[in-house]
């Protein structure tokens, strides 16, 4: 016992220490993302809100399209039928499928039915949509 203790003190005891705790968080967070992971016939990790939250983030999106004005002279409304959007903040917009616009948060989305209502309010087309 009394040599681990001393092997652990000793400069090269605590670099093997410190290298064997990088491993196992690595290991760690390997493996709770194999679990989070859909599909292959394994649950994984699912994360559910209860419809007071479902609720509160709808109202914050409308509160958002209500107050921006750009939203105003745009004929936007909500995600139902619309194939292309954008981001309140941005130039580019891009199309429903597009992976390129998977960062813009719900409520900075504005939505659009065709590109050329997109264009008219000022939007170019993302080039990575193309």
């Amino acid at each position: 016992m009394e040599k681990i203790k001393t092997f652990l003190e000793s400069d090269k005891g605590k670099d093997i220490m410190i290298v064997t705790i990088v491993i196992l968080v690595g290991l760690g967070s390997f493996e709770l993302g194999r679990l989070s992971k859909e599909g292959n016939g394994s649950r994984g990790v699912k994360i559910e809100y209860t419809e007071d939250v479902s609720n509160q983030q709808a109202g914050n999106v409308i509160s958002a399209i209500e107050s921006s004005s750009l939203l105003q002279n745009t004929e936007v409304a909500n995600s139902a039928g619309k194939n292309f959007f954008a981001s309140n903040r941005g130039t580019k917009y891009y199309s429903i499928g597009c992976s390129a616009g998977k960062t813009i948060k719900q409520e900075n989305r504005v939505y659009f039915a065709t590109s050329e209502a997109a264009q008219r309010a000022g939007y170019e087309l993302s080039s990575s949509c193309r």
